[in-house]
C-alpha cells in the first residue's frame, strides 16, 4: 500500500512539474540569464513550504507513515561538503538542463535523452557510496 500512496504521490508531482513549465530548458534557460521570474518563484515557493513543513514538524512532533515521529536533528554546518556537493549539483545541472527531481518526469514526457542523465545519477551515488569513507563530512 505504501508503495502505491508513494507512486501515486510521485506521478501527481510529476504531472505539477510538466503543467508549471518547470521541465522546459527555455524556462531555465530564461532562470540562469535573469530574463524571467517564473523559476525564482517556483523555488522560492519550494523554499517557503519546506521551512514551514520543518517548522511544523517540529513543533507538531509530527509522525512518518510508520508511526515514529519525525526527529530533525540540528547538524553543525561543513562547508567543504556542502561547496563540493553543491557544485557537483550545479555542474550536473548545467549539462543535462534539468534539476534531478524532474528527470523522471522529463523521461516520462518524451526526453527519453534523461535516461543518460538518470543513469549517470545512479552511477554518482553508487561512487559516493564507495568513497564515502573518505569523503569530507
Amino acid at each position: 500500500m505504501k508503495n502505491l500512496i508513494a507512486l501515486v504521490l510521485g506521478t501527481l508531482f510529476g504531472l505539477i512539474l510538466v503543467k508549471a513549465e518547470v521541465l522546459s530548458w527555455f524556462r531555465i534557460q530564461e532562470m540562469f540569464a535573469f530574463q524571467s521570474f517564473h523559476m525564482y518563484g517556483i523555488i522560492g515557493s519550494a523554499v517557503g513550504v519546506g521551512a514551514l513543513s520543518v517548522f511544523l514538524i517540529r513543533r507538531m512532533k509530527i509522525k512518518s507513515i510508520e508511526g515514529n515521529v519525525i526527529e530533525l536533528k540540528d547538524k553543525a554546518p561543513r562547508y567543504t561538503s556542502a561547496y563540493l556537493g553543491g557544485t557537483a549539483f550545479g555542474l550536473g545541472w548545467a549539462m543535462t538542463g534539468a534539476c534531478p527531481g524532474p528527470m523522471y518526469a522529463l523521461i516520462g514526457s518524451g526526453t527519453t535523452i534523461m535516461v543518460l542523465a538518470v543513469v549517470a545519477g545512479v552511477v554518482g551515488v553508487l561512487t559516493y557510496a564507495a568513497l564515502r569513507d573518505k569523503l569530507p563530512h
